[in-house]
Formats: structure tokens, sequence, C-alpha cells
């Protein structure tokens, strides 16, 4: 980005705080409530119109060769003495019109582009778009020599190759869209004192499970048909994620707006096999996933080790939930600790093998005692499917993996280049890694939740072939079932405040993308109580 003109945008977010700006630089996008109500703020004026040669204009694009920063006025008029430029800013009623340093900086980079394209400036001004107050700001020679200073900074935090560490114990982060993704209290890897969710609890991911239905946009919505009658219709705003399962097509307008939204699609089979899954080809932290494939071809055993502990310890609890004296506790518990001290990836590969074996022995012994005559239990077998049992934790495997490929797309993070499966077998090696602490408390409890509260029954099974699959019905209802899951808020065990299980994984992979970039010491996985 040496010789691509900096946006004035990101020079006032570096004034507000570096990382935000980084976070930006890299492609990291957010959408909150006060953005949204800036971008509204911004409809009539958004709107290109006029030119410097007219009394008054909008939207104009602007630029400084000799600093290399370009930018776009909100509105300005035009006066005798010159130029006047009026920038709208949306704040909260409660507080209070204040002319922040950013904004000084803003306002000085856009008279500084309009002298330099030869205008002449009378005056700046803010507009508070929420008070409908207008604030006129005067500037002088310091408030441009800092914005030249800025956009220096700026470039040299660019070009650096690296992210800066979060601003600690600030109040800016509170009201911070970004917060939600940069987790500056999160990377101390210790109890969080300010609560910050910034996501959406509104957005869920949309699951398509009907054979031979259709899905295409219209007026903003996605709407579903089959055979002429429609289905459903779900507004494009609240879809976080898209599942197709089967003989589902969607629309080439559906994909690109999906696209164009930056919100993934995952494809699988009727029976939860993952074909593969599309996304806006404009991801963020691309430099990143360089340093993330280096470190996969590398190897970070501290990373490895971290996930098949925490799946260990999950394994373990589940099972001591169901019975508290199970004989494979103590040496699940012990496997455990042999994987702390493990050496070598291939020991804990070993480890987690061995453990598996223990656990998986055990796993029948989560279904009610009055159930396990219908739900026989024999052993771990994967696809083909050979029991009911077998099936339901294919399926589930697959759904928590599309959001583990989910979490990780949105951070901007390969899902193929892991560090404890290989990515020799072309699989998602990374999503994977993430999904494995995620596997008892998720997608065994679910399968768990479904059998013990008689949501199916051996019923809703065929059998074809030797193998087992799950009819529309059931399938269905092991969907609402995961997504139930996946809305349930717990205390998150590390920062100790509540957040959805979908946002903890998302969580999580940003806790990866914190351990690759620097800005945090070590990964630690979920482990539950």
């Amino acid at each position: 980005m040496d010789d691509d003109p900096i946006p004035i945008s990101l020079v006032a977010n570096y004034m507000f705080c570096p990382r935000r700006a980084w976070l930006e630089a890299v492609g990291e996008k957010v959408e909150s409530a006060q953005i949204a109500q800036g971008t509204y703020d911004h409809r009539k004026v958004d709107r290109y119109g006029g030119a410097p040669d007219a009394d008054s204009f909008q939207a104009v694009n602007i630029r400084h060769e000799g600093w290399g920063v370009s930018g776009r006025l909100d509105a300005a008029c035009m006066t005798d003495d010159g130029i006047i430029i009026r920038e709208y800013k949306a704040t909260p009623v409660k507080r209070a019109m204040q002319v922040t340093e950013a904004m000084r900086t803003q306002l000085a980079l856009q008279a500084a582009c309009l002298e330099d394209m030869g205008f002449s400036v009378a005056g700046t001004e803010i507009f508070f778009t929420t008070h409908h107050r207008r604030v006129e700001v005067e500037l002088d020679q310091e408030d441009y020599d800092q914005a030249h200073k800025a956009v220096e900074e700026t470039r040299a935090l660019i070009n650096a190759g690296h992210a800066p560490e979060p601003l600690e114990d600030s109040a800016r982060c509170m009201r911070c869209s970004h917060a939600g993704i940069c987790l500056p209290e999160e990377r101390q890897l210790c109890e969080v004192t300010h609560r910050i969710m910034v996501s959406s609890p509104d957005n869920q991911v949309t699951h398509l499970a009907t054979p031979g239905a259709k899905a295409f946009t219209r007026s903003g919505r996605m709407i579903v048909q089959k055979n002429g009658e429609e289905l459903a219709s779900v507004p494009l705003d609240t879809i976080q994620g898209l599942q197709i399962y089967g003989n589902t097509d969607l629309s080439s307008g559906l994909i690109r707006e999906l696209m164009w939204r930056d919100i993934p699609i995952v494809w699988c089979s009727g029976t939860g096999r993952m074909y593969g899954w599309a996304t806006s080809s404009y991801g963020p932290n691309g430099e990143h996933r360089v340093d993330q494939h280096v470190a996969s071809h590398e190897g970070r055993l501290g990373l490895a080790r971290e996930f098949i502990i925490a799946k260990i310890h999950n394994q373990s609890v589940l099972l001591r939930r169901s019975e508290s004296d199970n004989l494979v506790l103590p040496q699940l518990r012990q496997i455990e600790k042999q994987v702390a001290n493990a050496n070598r990836w291939q020991d804990v590969l070993g480890l987690e093998g061995e453990a598996a074996s223990l656990y998986f022995s055990q796993f029948g012994h989560l279904v009610k005692t009055e159930k396990r005559v219908d739900w026989p239990w024999v052993a771990r077998m994967r696809r083909p499917a050979p029991d009911e049992l077998n099936s339901l934790l294919d399926f589930t495997y697959t759904l928590l993996l599309s959001d583990c490929v989910r979490a990780l797309i949105s951070c901007g993070l390969d899902p193929h280049a892991g560090f404890l499966h290989s990515s020799k077998r072309n699989k998602p090696a990374l999503a994977l890694d993430l999904m494995e602490e995620f596997r008892a408390p998720i997608a065994d409890s679910v399968v768990q939740t479904v059998i013990n509260n008689g949501e199916i029954s051996v019923d809703g099974f065929s059998h074809v072939l030797e193998s087992v699959r799950m009819t529309d019905k059931t399938r269905k209802t092991v969907i609402q079932a995961y997504e139930r899951r996946m809305e349930t808020e717990i205390t998150h065990p590390i920062f100790k405040y509540k957040a959805s299980w979908r946002r903890i994984i998302e969580i999580q992979a940003r806790m990866i993308l914190g351990y690759l970039d620097g800005t945090q010491p070590e990964y630690r996985g979920i482990r539950i109580r």
C-alpha cells in the first residue's frame, strides 16, 4: 500500500485508535447500530451532486497528491470567501456534542485536499445529526501539521506488517464498533471487567433442508419455494450464514447478493457431508493468512496441544454429568495431563486417539437407561453410519464444522491451514482443529438431548445398503435442536461474560488469529465445568 492514497477516514480512525485503523486497513468490516445510524444520516449527502463551481455540492471526491490521501466531502458550499466544508456526525443524544481530535484531523485533511486542488477554504464545521446542531471548527497551522503527521504515521502502521497492541482499559473501547472483533481485554486471557457485545443477536444461520426447493431474492428477502408454493420468506439482513442440504437450488442473484453482503454459503449432502462453501473474494487479514500458512507448515505444537487438552477435558465433563463414577474418568484426566507435557505432534495425536477410544467406549452411557434398548451403542464408526447414533453424530459434527468454517472465514483465516489435522488430506484442517474443543459441549450434547428428551425416535431413520439415514423430519428436528444449543448463552470460562455458543466459537477463532499475529502470548481452549 506504499503508493496507494490513504483514505482520510482511515487516518481519522488512526487518531481514535491505531488498532481500529489497522483492523479496517486489513479488511475487517462490522455492522453496528452506530454505523447503521451514521449510514442513514448520510443518505442525502452520499448522493453525488454539484461541483466546486456550484453554490453547494455534496459527495465530492477529493485528493492531496503530495500527502498521498484521498476522501470524499459530505457537503460544502461556495461563498465569496471560499468553500465551507461540512462534515456530518452521528452522536448519541445523551452524549455531549464534542469535536474530537479525530474530527479536527479529518477536517484538516479535507481542507488541505481542497487547497491542493486549487480551491480556497473559508471554513469548516461539524453537523451533529442526532442533535441537529452545527458547530464551527476553526483550524490553525498546528491542526494541519498534526494531520500531515497522522497521515505518515498511518502509512507506517499499514506498511509495518504486524498488528498494533489493543488499548488498555480505555473508555473508547466501550463505544467502538470494532470491539467485538478487536477483543481488547480478551487478549490478556483473563477475566474481562467490561462486557463488550457487538454482534447482532437477531442474525442466525438459515438452513435449507427441503429437497427440490428453490431459493431466490426479492425485495431484500430470500424467498424459498417448491412447486410454486412459498415455503419461507426471510429478510436478508437477518441471515448470518446459509446452509444447504441435498437437492436445493439457489438463484445466481441470491448467491451474488449473499457474496456482496459477506454472508458465507455452505453446501452439504442430505446426510450432512460437507461438499464446500462460497464466500466473498474480499476477505480480511490477507497478510495474516500468509503468516498462518507459514506457521502451519512450520508447526505450532502449543496450539495442537491446547485443542486436544480442551477436547479431552470437555469429554470428561460430559461423561461425569451422566455418571460421576464412570470408570474411564481417571484415565481421561491422566491422558489430559500427558498431552500437556507432550513434546511431539505425533505424541499429541496418539494420546488424542487413546482418549477418543475411551470416551466412545462409554458414549452409550450418555443415553438414559430406559432408552438404551431403542438406542444401542456399539462403537464410533464413521461414514457410512451403521446405526442411528452414529448417523446423528455424523450430522451434528458437520453442523459444527460448518460453524467453525464460518467463524474462521469471518476473521480472515484459511480453514485449510491447520496445526493439528494435516492439510495433506485436502480437508479444512484448521476448522477441524477448532471444532475439537466444541464436539462434546455442542454436537454430542445435542445428540444426547434429542434422544433423552424424546424429540426423535428410531422410526425417524431409514436403512439403505447397510447405512442409516435420517428422514427429512428427523433432520429438521436435529437442526432445530442444534440451533437452540448454538443460541444458548453460557458464561465464558475464561472471560467470565455471557455469550452464545456461536459467538464463543467466533471468539476462539479470533484468539487463534491473535496468537498468530502476536497480539496475545498463547491460545487457550474452552473448558466447560
